[in-house]
């Protein structure tokens, strides 16, 4: 499990489409093998490390569902290590199991915040709702607005200082995450609406 809060910004190194090789210090401080990093909200489980690199195999269901596959040498990439029990939640629980991809379709200034629409699956934006959280590339993020192929969430400056999203442009992918909460509602109600 997850936070949603991105530890570093880390960079791609290598992707050979099994394992990835990412360029990172904080995360690596206290890394052990078998330990789990998110890697654009993906969780990942070092498989190598040195000093300042560590490397994970990435199955081919996880290079489906996420923009992992596209990642390219010297690509921003937004790092966290797992949550320790004793750990607070800043953001809200996130597992790692990216559910898909979404787009970015704009990025507007507003005051000190820049807010960002997403074009997302329609299968996705059934689980989302305005003031609930999403994990975009591992950062957790409310939704302050939502259309039938769209949403958007307002990055306050620190999140636009500490996370890769803005490093990003128009069209590019972003993993998502939505909150596990309605999807067990939902398969938890299923039997009840028959």
């Amino acid at each position: 499990m997850f936070t949603g809060i991105i530890e570093e910004v880390g960079r791609v190194i290598e992707n050979t489409g099994g394992r990835l090789r990412i360029g990172a210090c904080q995360v690596l401080s206290d890394a052990k093998l078998g330990d789990s990093i998110a890697v654009n909200g993906v969780d990942l489980t070092v498989a190598a490390f040195e000093r300042d690199w560590f490397a994970a195999d990435v199955m081919p269901e996880t290079l489906r569902r996420s923009n992992l596959g596209e990642l390219q040498p010297g690509d921003p990439v937004n790092l966290e290590r797992s949550l320790r029990l004793a750990d607070r939640l800043s953001g809200h629980l996130v597992r790692g199991v990216v559910e898909g991809v979404a787009k970015i379709e704009s990025l507007a200034p507003e005051g000190q915040a820049v807010i960002v629409r997403f074009r997302a699956p329609r299968e996705l934006l059934r689980y989302m709702v305005v003031k609930g959280p999403v994990a975009v590339d591992g950062a957790s993020l409310t939704i302050i607005d939502k259309t039938h192929d769209t949403f958007a969430v307002s990055l306050v400056q620190y999140t636009q200082a500490h996370t890769s999203l803005l490093q990003k442009g128009i069209g590019a992918s972003v993993n998502i995450e939505t909150d596990i909460i309605a999807r067990y509602v939902e398969t938890l109600l299923g039997p009840l609406r028959t």
